[in-house]
């Protein structure tokens, strides 16, 4: 699998939804040659925090959603979203799945939605996602 290093979702006001793309493609690349083979992506986020973070320098990871989006596929994959947006956590959460024949790959560039709680401090909030896929 392959993803973009980091990103940045733009700015918003408190009590507000931050929305954006990584800005570049979620990759997963199947070369095993398999028939009848499968895999699981999944994706999962630490809190988004600023400053020394104190409450209202949090924003919970169950404050943002990742949708996979349109997924491109290569060779003979029937790759799929799990069928709606996710709420992340700190666990990882399916957003992929394929069953697959032969090599293949899948694309696509989730929106992350991020809701900014009204009681927000000003600052650039920054969390890990962490993407894999077995």
């Amino acid at each position: 699998m392959t993803a973009p290093a980091s990103a940045n979702l733009g700015a918003g006001d408190p009590g507000t939804t931050i929305t954006g793309t990584l800005g570049g493609n979620v990759v997963v690349t199947d070369l095993r040659a398999t028939l009848g083979g499968a895999w699981t992506a999944t994706a999962s986020s630490t809190d988004w925090t600023t400053g020394a973070g104190t409450t209202n320098e949090i924003i919970p990871a169950g404050d943002a959603t990742y949708t996979p989006g349109t997924i491109a596929v290569t060779g003979t994959s029937n790759a799929a979203t799990q069928g709606h947006t996710i709420t992340l956590s700190g666990s990882p959460q399916n957003v992929v799945t394929a069953t697959v024949t032969g090599n293949n790959t899948a694309t696509w560039d989730p929106t992350i939605a991020v809701a900014v709680p009204t009681a927000a401090v000003g600052g650039v909030y920054t969390a890990i996602l962490t993407q894999s896929v077995a």
